[in-house]
């Protein structure tokens, strides 16, 4: 065991968490929102808007990520018509097209978090709003809301976690994010244990943080 080459790898690494960290909170800022909207969308009774949230959700939540990040960072490259939009000087970055397949990921699955978070809800909190003359709107913010994060807490703390670990993916795509700098560190070292045992305690250490934090959001909710 090279004690030295941990050593010396563990700062290079711990730099290159600061791109695993801007992808992770980038992705759940946007997948927190997409995640929103298709679960308002799955709960809608119209069987159309009901039938495409659901495809969306099946689709993303039904095919790996990794294939998912080819499709969008290659596949959109290889339609000449898409190139010559002006979506290309998005989609033709790494960075963005890491971020895209992330956020539609984590906002399938966010969507499924949510809908059962909001179905859930007991009929008497809304009627209940109704009855004082509140707004469909304001129930839905001020009531509906801030009870669906209460209930979702849990699994989406798992998501997070999820997506923090799915973040590695970034590295086929030629990003150098925690994982990508493991892997070129090791191509000049030929050392893969020692430096993916630091890797792996920087991501332990992370989903440490994340879980303790989850912890602490669902006391401070349910005191």
């Amino acid at each position: 065991m090279d004690f030295e080459l941990m050593i010396n790898s563990f700062p290079k690494l711990l730099n290159a968490t600061v791109v695993t960290l801007k992808l992770l909170s980038a992705s759940l800022f946007f997948g927190l929102f997409i995640g929103l909207l298709f679960a308002v969308l799955r709960m809608n009774k119209n069987p159309i808007i009901n039938k495409f949230a659901y495809g969306y959700s099946y689709i993303f939540r039904g095919t790996p990520l990794l294939v998912q990040i080819f499709i969008i960072y290659y596949g959109l490259g290889q339609i000449e018509y898409f190139r010559s939009t002006v979506l290309w000087v998005i989609f033709k970055e790494p960075y963005w097209c890491a971020i895209i397949a992330f956020a539609l990921n984590t906002g399938a699955y966010t969507s499924e978090i949510l809908r059962s978070a909001f179905q859930t809800i007991k009929p008497g909190f809304i009627e209940a709003g109704k009855s004082l003359g509140i707004s469909s709107r304001i129930i839905f913010y001020k009531i509906q809301i801030p009870i669906a994060i209460k209930q979702s807490l849990p699994a989406y703390g798992n998501e997070i976690i999820l997506m923090l670990k799915g973040t590695s993916l970034a590295s086929t795509v030629t990003l150098m994010d925690l994982t990508g700098v493991a892997k070129y560190i090791i191509s000049t070292t030929f050392r893969p244990i020692e430096v993916f045992i630091v890797a792996g305690s920087i991501y332990l250490f992370m989903t440490f943080l994340v879980h303790n934090f989850i912890k602490f959001l669902e006391r401070r909710y349910n005191y």
